[in-house]
């Protein structure tokens, strides 16, 4: 047993689980002492859950733009969760490139990927950042549409306390309420979980705007249609729904099996998309 749980898995078993080269392995506990082997009495290597999430967490944050070195730094350092979809998925990929948009132009993104996951995604995982309940309503029908074929619909704003939440229902949104102090009172979300069409969009309001609503507001914004980014999205928002609504996840369903990373062709287009967007909003 090590300190992180049983540790049954070979380093094989960790080689398959990750897609690491077992060499790829070895080098790196002999460089950084990374991943720690529990040691069996014959020698033999064994591993853990967590040692595969470490090791995942460290390929993400190579693939965020992060050195070899700072990646394994980081996965053995536990970061404290900020509360933020946008500053813990920022800190994770840090070549997420922000741009500041205004809010026509977040709700004109959001609705493209809202209608992209309608008329595609199959079982998604869907999260909805509103920041205010009125900003829900506007978008309700969409969102209940939505929650009809997915696997589940979380949408997030400042529902009113006390009163007992109406019990999860399939084909329904699942209500979050934020207390006034969550970051995510500033944020705007939307992520669609989906193994055939991941995609997120993740924003924070730019303080000193004036009276909230006005349609002059602006956002710093980052997307991501990477499937890893957006896997890593999904399970930020999806446990900061666990802090504030314990119970919501439908228990029946299966675990999501790890995304594919993203090549480096996806890679080139999402910087071409960024300059557009920013071009089309500058043009408003």
């Amino acid at each position: 047993m090590d300190t992180h749980g049983r540790a049954s898995l070979t380093i094989g078993d960790l080689a398959h689980r990750t897609g690491v080269p077992i060499s790829t392995l070895r080098s790196w506990e002999r460089r950084y002492g990374f991943p720690q082997p529990h040691r069996q009495p014959g020698g033999h290597r064994r591993y853990s859950e967590a040692d595969v999430e470490a090791v995942l967490d460290v390929l993400a944050r190579r693939r965020g733009g992060l050195s070899l070195a700072a990646a394994v730094h980081r996965a053995e350092v536990p970061q404290a969760r900020t509360g933020s979809v946008f500053a813990d998925l920022r800190r994770q990929y840090p070549l997420l490139r922000p741009q500041v948009l205004s809010r026509r132009t977040l709700v004109s993104m959001s609705h493209a990927i809202e209608d992209e996951c309608a008329a595609r995604a199959a079982d998604p995982v869907l999260f909805g950042g509103f920041q205010r309940e009125r900003f829900l309503r506007a978008s309700y029908d969409r969102w209940r549409e939505l929650a009809r074929t997915a696997r589940s619909a979380v949408v997030l704003a400042d529902f009113p306390h006390g009163a007992a939440p109406a019990p999860p229902t399939r084909g329904v949104p699942v209500e979050v309420a934020l207390p006034p102090e969550s970051p995510l009172n500033r944020e705007w979300l939307v992520v669609c979980d989906a193994a055939d069409l991941p995609a997120c969009l993740v924003a924070v309001e730019r303080p000193g705007q004036g009276a909230e609503g006005t349609r002059e507001r602006t956002f710093e914004a980052v997307w991501s249609v990477d499937p890893q980014v957006v896997r890593d999205a999904s399970r930020i928002a999806g446990a900061l729904a666990d802090e504030l609504r314990p119970g919501w996840r439908d228990a029946d369903l299966p675990d999501q099996p790890d995304p594919p990373g993203a090549s480096e062709d996806l890679y080139r287009a999402t910087l071409l998309f960024d300059r557009m967007v920013a071009y089309i909003d500058a043009a408003r």
